[in-house]
């Protein structure tokens, strides 16, 4: 019987049920920014590796450029990382052991020096969505809030008579553009809004068919060290193998064609019966006059390379700018 006073060793922290003192895992450490959605995706991923792995874990919370600066185009701040770097440095320096961001905001780039994106878990929807009112509902010369050129070549080419202003900001703040008196509606994607809790707002889902989404869209990916093989073998316990082939396709996607999330580029795999993956991917000149599409089915995610370089024979190699 233990001390009067004091618990019983088995059960308690560190201690297994036969009364052995047992080494406990370290807490793991989650970078991600600070916004409602990060945080709840965040969160999202420290629940799943506590259920999974048995560990604790906590936030670090880590301010980003693109975070800082919300008067300006992502494009003229840096593009494509402005929402990632000081995420993956505070992973580099050892502040934290992972990095949690949205797959879209990675650079084309497979890899970050001294990094590995170890694991993408269960992808939510990818689509884009009309917040406000329906695309087939806007009237003749409407005006669409959105700060995303992949969004607003594909609309312009569907509907030439729209007008566009420029969009920053959360969630939370985009979506509540769509009740000002200048703006007919704004477009969001269906992940980000349902992260925040805002899917009631949604007026319309975008079909692929209609608006090819961004690359990694709707999915989350986590990085780590690349000699931590701790953490690696703790993160990959969440890896959903068939969304991590789907974005992979996506990325190659991307990084053939050498862009970032300033081109007006989009693609969207899926996976068909049999483990075969199907990509449809878009190209557009920057005013959505020209616009090159194609798909393609394979069973690597290389596939998505070989759609971009398609593609870019096929007229979209004119359309990237110089």
């Amino acid at each position: 019987m233990a001390p009067a006073g004091r618990a019983p060793l088995a059960g308690r922290p560190g201690v297994g049920q036969d009364g052995r003192v047992t080494r406990a895992e370290p807490t793991l450490r989650v970078a991600t920014r600070g916004s409602e959605q990060a945080r709840a995706q965040a969160g999202h991923v420290a629940d799943r590796l506590t259920a999974a792995t048995g560990r604790r874990v906590e936030l670090v919370l880590i301010e980003t450029s693109g975070d800082r600066v919300r008067d300006r185009p992502i494009w003229e701040i840096g593009g494509q990382g402005v929402f990632t770097k000081e995420v993956q440095h505070a992973v580099l320096d050892g502040r934290a052991d992972v990095a949690v961001h949205s797959a879209k905001d990675l650079p084309s780039s497979w890899t970050t020096e001294g990094l590995v994106l170890a694991c993408v878990p269960e992808r939510a929807d990818p689509r884009d969505a009309m917040a406000g009112v329906a695309l087939a509902d806007l009237v003749e010369g409407a005006t669409i809030a959105t700060g995303s050129t992949r969004r607003r070549t594909q609309l312009a080419h569907l509907r030439p008579d729209l007008r566009f202003v420029g969009l920053r900001g959360n969630i939370p703040t985009r979506i509540a553009r769509a009740s000002d008196d200048d703006v007919d509606a704004v477009v969001v994607a269906v992940a980000g809004a349902t992260w925040v809790g805002l899917e009631g707002r949604i007026a319309e889902v975008l079909e692929v068919s209609t608006m090819v989404p961004q690359v990694g869209q709707g999915a989350l990916a986590i990085e780590c060290r690349a000699g931590d093989g701790a953490t690696l073998d703790a993160v990959r316990a969440i890896e959903h193998g068939p969304s991590r082939r789907r974005v992979d396709a996506e990325r190659a996607f991307l990084a053939h064609l050498g862009g970032g999330c300033e081109l007006p580029v989009g693609a969207h795999a899926t996976l068909l019966a049999g483990g075969r993956l199907h990509v449809v991917g878009l190209v557009a000149s920057s005013d959505g006059r020209e616009v090159v599409r194609g798909e393609v089915e394979g069973d690597e995610p290389a596939v998505g390379a070989r759609l971009a370089a398609r593609l870019l024979d096929e007229g979209g190699r004119l359309l990237r700018p110089d």
